[in-house]
């Protein structure tokens, strides 16, 4: 089991939540551990945002919680009556999930029966989640933060290298279709994880001007390699479902589409080596020379196929297959000219990806 950040941080802050409840002496210190464990955020931005939130969600939960018991008791169904409240409004405030869920059990932990007077027990119980919710703040800031720029491109690097790998061996009709079924569904999930681990990345501060103009220029390619790999996934699902109907178009135009892709394959794949440093400076301009895949004229050639058949709707299905590569060769041509303009400005500033 690998134990990722996230992990160690939730444990930590946990720890640090009892420690301090406990020296303070506090009533409730389990309220401070499960108050850290909801407040624990993937980012030090993340947890700035949300720590007004909470405390406003916490507050929000602490005055319904007293008004119910001062006015209609604690009886269970009053205690529910409040959650429902509660969660009212605060989802009425927009706050997120794990704020709502801090919200209604500070609800129930201050509604709780007790021999104590109510003040007091509520007023123990109230900091001891305030304290769980500073404890989260306090790690998420000395915690080293996850490097999301070397996560997101080698999130990058990995699926596009997938989606390659299928294209040529679908295109070669050597694929196995329980298995590709398999892989595209895979592949989909990676891809979400990307635009998830970009938005972490998009959160990220700068606090010096050069670098936030660095870090504008890198959301820039990173936002057109994400876009370029959805783009070659689209191209891989169209080739899958038209898997049985490849075979209908004549040889010679099946090894002209297999040529062409496998051009754009290429192109594809020097611009990731060279966005990692592992094409010689001798040969960067060699990249931009390559032998350019003539999209346009396979397009023309698969709509002439369908007027051949006398606009046979067999045929019509290998027009989405046409918009696809139209639209594959135009983003990656795109980013072509964005990693041109990058290495322009950022000479030897290569992306590294993990081990992983």
């Amino acid at each position: 089991m690998k134990l990722g950040a996230r992990m160690m941080k939730t444990g930590l802050a946990v720890a640090v939540a009892l420690y301090i409840a406990s020296l303070l002496g506090f009533i409730s210190p389990l309220l401070a551990a499960i108050a850290a464990i909801f407040s624990i955020q993937p980012s030090i931005y993340r947890s700035y945002q949300s720590i007004v939130e909470q405390i406003q969600a916490n507050i929000i939960g602490a005055v319904v919680a007293i008004i119910a018991v001062f006015t209609l008791g604690n009886d269970p169904f009053i205690v529910a009556f409040a959650i429902i409240v509660v969660i009212g409004l605060t989802m009425n405030l927009k706050m997120n999930e794990n704020t709502i869920s801090l919200a209604a059990v500070a609800v129930i932990a201050l509604m709780d029966s007790t021999d104590q007077t109510f003040i007091y027990f509520a007023a123990s119980r109230f900091a001891s989640l305030i304290l769980g919710i500073l404890a989260a703040f306090l790690v998420n800031l000395i915690f080293v933060p996850p490097k999301y720029e070397t996560r997101l491109f080698t999130k990058i690097d990995t699926a596009t290298n997938e989606i390659l790998q299928w294209l040529r061996v679908m295109t070669r009709q050597l694929s196995d279709e329980p298995a590709l079924k398999y892989e595209i569904t895979r592949i989909q999930d990676n891809i979400r994880w990307t635009d998830h681990t970009y938005l972490l990345y998009s959160e990220e501060r700068t606090y010096f001007k050069g670098s936030r103009f660095s870090k504008g220029r890198k959301l820039v390619l990173f936002r057109q390699l994400i876009t370029t790999t959805k783009k070659s996934f689209d191209v891989l699902k169209a080739f899958y479902r038209l898997d049985s109907k490849i075979e209908q178009i004549p040889d010679e135009f099946q090894d002209a589409l297999v040529g062409e892709l496998d051009k754009l394959i290429n192109a594809h794949e020097k611009l990731l080596l060279s966005l990692k440093g592992r094409i010689r400076e001798t040969h960067r301009k060699s990249l931009r020379q390559i032998e350019e895949p003539n999209i346009p004229m396979l397009v023309e050639r698969l709509m002439k196929e369908y007027e051949d058949s006398n606009h046979h709707p067999d045929k019509l299905v290998f027009l989405p297959l046409a918009s696809q590569l139209m639209e594959y060769y135009y983003q990656l041509e795109k980013l072509k000219r964005l990693l041109k303009s990058y290495q322009k400005y950022n000479p030897n500033n290569y992306l590294q990806t993990t081990d992983k």
